[in-house]
């Protein structure tokens, strides 16, 4: 049974449903979840340190505004641990994270569009309910390399963009 380590701002409801969702889908998997929710940037020294305790064999962030400002914290800590981090969107990967799986710039464009009409008076509940349908996989091979991780030809493949 594999264990990862989850990373979300708990202080977020969408993010904790989010980690939620993974948790109800690890066992599926045969995998264990590691909650490590933070609330502030001072948290990640103490998900640092649980991890320290007991090793996880990955890291999975969920990405918000608290998350994304400490990334190169975790970015940092997957490296020198040789741990494999998967992150929420492209930039991620492309800013140094092993790899990415998530929306596609679309759907952020889609949301400032719903965000423009609502600032121009729209009622939220009056605009439709938007789902991603385009999804992305990033692997960056500079960072697989880092911690000695060999990336099979099969997942390259897959990969949407690959960052040499």
């Amino acid at each position: 049974m594999h264990t990862v380590a989850v990373l979300w701002n708990a202080d977020d409801l969408g993010m904790t449903l989010r980690y939620r969702a993974a948790e109800v889908e690890a066992p599926r998997l045969g995998m264990v979840i590691v909650p490590l929710g933070v609330h502030a940037p001072d948290d990640f020294d103490t998900a640092f340190a649980e991890m320290n305790k007991t090793p996880p064999d990955g890291i999975l962030m969920v990405t918000d505004i608290l998350t994304n400002l400490n990334r190169k914290r975790v970015m940092q800590y997957a490296e020198e641990h040789r741990l494999p981090a998967i992150y929420e969107y492209a930039f991620l990967a492309h800013d140094g994270g092993l790899m990415s799986y998530g929306p596609d710039q679309d759907a952020v464009d889609r949301a400032a569009g719903l965000t423009d009409r609502i600032l121009k008076g729209a009622k939220p509940a009056d605009l439709p309910l938007e789902l991603p349908t385009r999804f992305q996989f990033a692997v960056n091979l500079k960072a697989a390399k880092a911690i000695g991780l060999t990336i099979p030809e099969a997942i390259l493949l897959r990969a949407d963009d690959v960052i040499e």
